[in-house]
């Protein structure tokens, strides 16, 4: 007897395993063959989602799990009289598990084609023209996706701040040259009016238990794309959930007791963008 989707006013689940569980068994009749909509996700805010403990972050609705940590990435909007960022707008989440990271970000699409073909393309050629990397396409879960070898600057600073330990790995040859070959892997969903991308760097982009973990996180993101009128390619706006804002507010009245400020532009580094 074929399962049926999960409802919204059903019981919750509380753990990507019971999600990936459930996805295993819906029957998939009804739904295209791969990207969103699928029955496995990632899911549209219409769609019949299975109901997981979610950080709310506007657009974008991201699971939560053990091991996992979460960070934001802001785009300066004013400086100051020194250069300095003041004001920003939030571009990106980064999930954390491990030595891995997935940067996702979502945006505007067309109603009726998707945009992850011509966006593929467009990385991979700026990879190797601009870049000097390596870049190919491989099926992956969620369709197509690209793998590409990047050059990563590695300057002295950056290994005086490493340890010991891990700057001795590190090939002579490679602290001569001043850079170092990254893996990365360009995941993409089109779903309906938005496309999804998630940026994968670390140990999940070869290490397969580290990877799994990741894409039960992406396979459960929920969009929201809203009904507002945005051309293609535009950022879907996001916004901090309710955990960050309390961070933030414990972080500045520690500034007061000798605890660190609270700045987000150190949040982390900006992964890539969708041009």
């Amino acid at each position: 007897m074929p399962i049926r989707r999960r409802r919204h006013d059903e019981e919750p689940d509380n753990n990507l395993d019971v999600a990936r569980e459930q996805a295993d068994a819906v029957e998939t009749d009804d739904a295209p063959a791969g990207g969103a909509g699928d029955a496995t996700g990632p899911w549209d805010v219409a769609d019949a989602f299975p109901e997981l403990d979610r950080l709310d972050f506007g657009s974008l609705r991201i699971p939560v799990g053990p091991g996992l940590g979460f960070q934001v990435n802001f785009e300066a909007t004013e400086v100051d009289a020194q250069g300095n960022p003041v004001n920003g707008r939030p571009v990106a989440v980064l999930v954390q598990h491990a030595e891995s990271v997935l940067q996702i970000q979502a945006f505007a699409a067309p109603k009726r084609s998707g945009i992850w073909d011509e966006i593929r393309r467009e990385t991979a050629t700026e990879i190797t023209e601009q870049a000097q990397g390596q870049a190919e396409d491989r099926p992956g879960p969620f369709g197509t996706e690209l793998l590409a070898m990047v050059p990563a600057q590695l300057t002295q600073e950056m290994l005086n701040e490493m340890p010991p330990e891990v700057r001795e790995q590190i090939p002579q040859e490679v602290i001569d040259q001043g850079y170092a070959w990254q893996p990365v892997r360009f995941i993409g969903v089109d779903g309906p009016r938005w496309f999804l991308q998630g940026v994968v760097q670390g140990a999940a982009v070869e290490d397969e238990e580290q990877w799994q973990v990741l894409e039960d996180v992406f396979r459960n993101i929920v969009v929201v794309r809203g009904e507002q009128p945005m051309p293609p390619r535009e950022l879907l706006p996001l916004s901090l959930p309710k955990e960050f804002t309390e961070a933030a507010q414990q972080a500045q009245q520690g500034e007061g007791e000798g605890g660190e400020t609270f700045d987000p532009f150190e949040r982390g580094p900006e992964i890539t963008e969708v041009r």
